[in-house]
């Protein structure tokens, strides 16, 4: 979803000069979080073509805490929007807290409604994958530990990159590739739908079935890393609980870690740095990757 709807009562709970910022400024809430957040640790190559369309773009960061003896692992991270709206360069900050970690990140833009309609920004996500693998070494990043995340919107194309192999059969990869999964307040298990333009999105009845991650679930997929914060009204907890249960029930590994206090746009807010606080999200997601 979009960060501009931010409540800030939820979302910056102990990080009152920021909201204070926030408050006072003419700009857009995404534009003041930016411009808090550091530059100096990664280099950032934007607006490179990974398809023939206007949104078929994605941004690089390549992280200058890199180590001496082992190449950095790789996320890919989708941002949310309601399968409407996003634009990469607003997730700056997502980049500069995992290139502080030490990893390359990638972040790209995806065709959304009315544009296009499911499944077509779920392929665009395969499309930015193939990119990875055929490309990314030009650049001096490596897909040799290659993970996908998302948020909200995103974490749902992540989901089912990971979980439905056909997405990526059709760039004759599969998801073995990923070393891992993460997803932030993610929708994978979400009908039946009562909004209107999701019932546009998602296609008549009898096939909506095929957007769901959870349908996917089985043994053999790669880890997955599904966080929820219990305060989220938007995408409801009960899509990370449902999809881990299916996960155990099918055998496969995943790793569940709920955020009491969180709402929907704190679960990708508190990755910035000025939001962090105690830095327990961006800590699971380090300690996840650091294991897989």
């Amino acid at each position: 979803m979009e960060l501009p709807v931010i409540n800030l009562k939820r979302s910056v709970r102990g990080a009152v000069s920021a909201a204070l910022v926030w408050l006072s400024s003419a700009c857009s809430p995404v534009t003041v979080l930016n411009a808090m957040v550091p530059e100096n640790g990664y280099q950032r190559l934007t607006d490179i073509a990974y398809g023939e369309k206007e949104r078929q773009k994605l941004d690089i960061y390549l992280t200058k805490a890199r180590d001496k003896v082992s190449q950095p692992s790789t996320i890919i991270f989708f941002y949310g929007g309601s399968w409407e709206s996003g634009n990469k360069k607003d997730y700056k900050f997502v980049a500069e807290a995992l290139t502080a970690q030490g990893y390359d990140v990638v972040i790209p833009d995806y065709r959304v409604y009315p544009q296009v309609r499911f499944p077509a920004f779920v392929e665009d996500g395969a499309s930015v994958v193939a990119w990875v693998k055929q490309h990314l070494a030009d650049y001096g990043a490596s897909d040799d530990r290659l993970f996908v995340a998302g948020h909200s919107a995103g974490a749902h194309i992540a989901a089912l990159l990971t979980l439905d192999p056909a997405y990526l059969a059709r760039e004759q990869l599969s998801p073995s590739v990923f070393n891992g999964m993460i997803g932030l307040a993610g929708p994978y298990d979400f009908l039946p739908l009562e909004s209107e333009t999701l019932k546009t999105i998602f296609g008549p009845e009898s096939e909506r079935w095929r957007s769901q991650p959870i349908n996917y679930a089985a043994a053999g997929k790669p880890p997955m890393l599904l966080l929820v914060g219990e305060d989220d009204l938007t995408v409801l907890p009960k899509n990370s609980y449902n999809l881990a249960a299916k996960i155990r029930e099918k055998g496969g590994y995943v790793q569940l870690e709920a955020f009491e206090d969180y709402g929907h746009v704190a679960m990708v807010a508190k990755l910035a740095k000025p939001l962090r606080g105690e830095g327990r999200l961006l800590q699971v997601i380090k300690d996840f990757v650091s294991r897989h």
